[in-house]
């Protein structure tokens, strides 16, 4: 617990963690377990975990993020685990480079599952009360001081602060100064951040509406049901404990009506009349944006989610907007099933303070300060998912801090998590940052269905993932070789009866003998049905029978992507000396060497990958270090 100095208004602990959201979650969790006295402040208790927006976790490319969290040893997995009331795996129609799971949470036990993990955390503190300073000494963080006059001195800090920093909620034309879901905004931290010298600016991210689903005519929409066999987020979940019963989501669409509402009134819409600062996201647009970015487009989806077991709102996904509350009615009952619809809570966009690009390093240290670190939202991205991946990767590394040790980088041929952080660093993003498999250049390697083979090794070395949990995930990668050994040195003739087999699977037949790794890569035989001919097979758990399937079945196509990743690695070996004076690297394009200056890369690779700076920069800039190695 964190000691009271002699000074009844100040009080010692070893990290201050700056929100209790999903970034703030899992920091925390992450600083506490590796053994440090840790503080998590937030706005409200009653907002632990809090999901103020879509009410699922995972998804497309996100679904990645939650399970590489959860083999590093983070929590999200496990709580959703526990919470969930549907799931599906998305993209099955395509490769497994592509597959995502995507769980609906009910809302309010999530937060509550995850609120009642942080109490019974050893050394981990929760304190009601919004924080007002960033305390800085020479350089190096100090500690953070309360509103209400409490100064807690600590040696590492971790801001997840979420939208909440000078927070305002729009509904047309009224604006009010709050954080989401009504709870009360940060007022006071922003100018202590820019005191110290850190960049502020606006994003703007906004949400729906939800129904009372009692108002709600669900036999004009289309039910979609979750999957009959059920896959766990987390690793360590026993797929016999999440054989639920599951509540259907409904698919409607909008219609020409609903655009000539939208069209009709957006000189009422804060996004077109010039009132809203902040920019928002590209890939999650409100319902007026489409509107008007894709007006050849006659209808868009809408998904009706139910929020929870023990409520009847519904979340009408795909219809975000700020537009004022009449508007809102007469747009959302020109929707069929939502003709009778009533508000329960009203749609509204959000702007807050975040983080200019430019100021973070890999390990997600707030640069120029020593010992801070940030997170989530405040970092200029989007979702629950990316915020509790960088959480985890803060906290991790903030506890390295005072453990001098080497920080926590996940590479971008290592993980969803490596991707998602080297973008935040490198590229300066001017709108909130989502995940995408799109942007994952080795999305075949990075599938979610290994995320343990790839990332438990870290997660361990870190010190969040036991040594049993190890030990068990090198059990599977060594069996997961073994078969694969076994299939390639095992042939089989072509005979009758295999001619047979592969006729009655559409297959054509041998000519000459094949191994049965031949026979597994084709793409109508899979690794089950190879069983008719494969007696002397082992049985194997199906997490293991998968990925020897998947590696048999791809293997040019991951051994070509490996061979890429050595390429990538060696651009990433050939560091840049932080103090490196771009002004006297001459023959840049005035651009590459602006970029530079402002992102600052600590790697070639890295340098590559900022928007502005050419092969042809690059290669001034290598001709330069080579000359700096020899000069300095």
């Amino acid at each position: 617990m964190p000691g009271m100095n002699g000074n009844a208004a100040e009080i010692n602990t070893d990290i201050c963690v700056i929100g209790a959201g999903h970034a703030g979650c899992e920091a925390a969790l992450a600083c506490a377990r590796l053994g440090f006295d840790t503080v998590v402040f937030t706005v409200s208790v009653d907002s632990i975990a809090l999901m103020p927006c879509n009410p699922n976790i995972g998804g497309s490319s996100k679904g990645h993020l939650v399970r590489e969290l959860d083999a590093l040893g983070g929590e999200m997995g496990h709580v959703i685990d526990k919470t969930f009331i549907q799931s599906r795996m998305l993209g099955t129609s395509k490769g497994p480079a592509v597959h995502s799971l995507r769980a609906q949470a009910d809302k309010s036990e999530y937060s509550r599952e995850m609120r009642r993990i942080l109490e019974s955390q050893e050394r981990l503190t929760i304190k009601q009360g919004e924080v007002a300073e960033l305390l800085v000494d020479d350089g190096k963080v100090c500690g953070v001081r309360t509103y209400n006059g409490i100064t807690y001195r600590c040696r590492a800090c971790v801001i997840c602060s979420g939208v909440y920093l000078n927070a305002r909620c729009l509904c047309g034309e009224a604006i009010t100064p709050t954080g989401p879901n009504g709870l009360m905004a940060s007022v006071h931290f922003s100018s202590s951040l820019e005191k110290a010298g850190i960049r502020l600016r606006r994003f703007k991210t906004g949400t729906p509406a939800r129904m009372d689903g009692k108002t709600v005519d669900l036999s004009k929409c289309i039910e979609q049901k979750g999957d009959e066999r059920i896959v766990p987020f987390s690793f360590d979940t026993d797929p016999a404990s999440v054989r639920v019963e599951q509540r259907s989501c409904y698919l409607t669409y909008t219609n020409e009506k609903t655009h000539e509402v939208i069209r009709a009134n957006l000189d009422r819409s804060p996004i077109y009349a010039g009132i809203i600062e902040g920019t928002g996201p590209r890939y999650c647009p409100s319902i007026e944006d489409k509107v008007v970015k894709f007006p050849d487009k006659e209808r868009h989806q809408v998904f009706l989610e139910p929020e929870g077991n023990y409520t009847d709102e519904i979340y009408v996904d795909g219809m975000s907007s700020s537009m004022p509350e009449d508007v809102q009615l007469l747009m959302y009952h020109t929707v069929p099933g939502l003709e009778n619809a009533k508000i329960v809570r009203n749609a509204y966009a959000i702007e807050y303070d975040c983080l200019c690009p430019g100021q973070l390093s890999l390990s997600l240290a707030v640069k120029g300060i020593s010992g801070l670190y940030s997170a989530g939202q405040f970092n200029g991205s989007s979702g629950y998912e990316e915020a509790a991946a960088q959480g985890l990767i803060a906290g991790i590394n903030a506890a390295r801090f005072l453990q001098d040790r080497e920080p926590v980088v996940i590479r971008r041929d290592q993980g969803y998590i490596g991707v998602l952080i080297d973008d935040l660093v490198t590229k300066e993003n001017f709108e909130p940052y989502r995940m995408m498999t799109s942007r994952a250049e080795y999305r075949l390697l990075l599938r979610q269905d290994n995320a343990d083979l790839r990332l438990r090794e870290i997660g361990y070395d870190a010190g969040l993932v036991s040594r049993e949990k190890y030990e068990r995930t090198m059990e599977k990668r060594d069996r997961i070789l073994c078969e694969i050994r076994r299939l390639d040195d095992t042939k089989v003739g072509a005979t009758s009866a295999v001619n047979g087999f592969l006729s009655d699977h559409d297959s054509s037949p041998l000519k000459t003998g094949a191994s049965l790794s031949e026979i597994l890569s084709r793409p109508e035989i899979n690794y089950d049905i190879l069983g008719e001919i494969d007696k002397d097979r082992e049985d194997l758990p199906s997490d293991v029978s998968e990925q020897v399937e998947i590696e048999i079945k791809y293997r040019g196509y991951i051994e070509r992507e490996k061979r890429e990743v050595e390429a990538f690695k060696k651009t990433e070996k050939r560091l840049i000396p932080d103090d490196i004076d771009y002004d006297r690297v001459t023959h840049l394009r005035i651009e590459a060497r602006q970029n530079l200056k402002k992102m600052r890369p600590g790697s070639v690779g890295q340098a590559m990958r900022i928007p502005g700076v050419s092969p042809a920069d690059i290669s001034v800039l290598l001709v330069y270090l080579r000359a700096y190695g020899r000069t300095d």
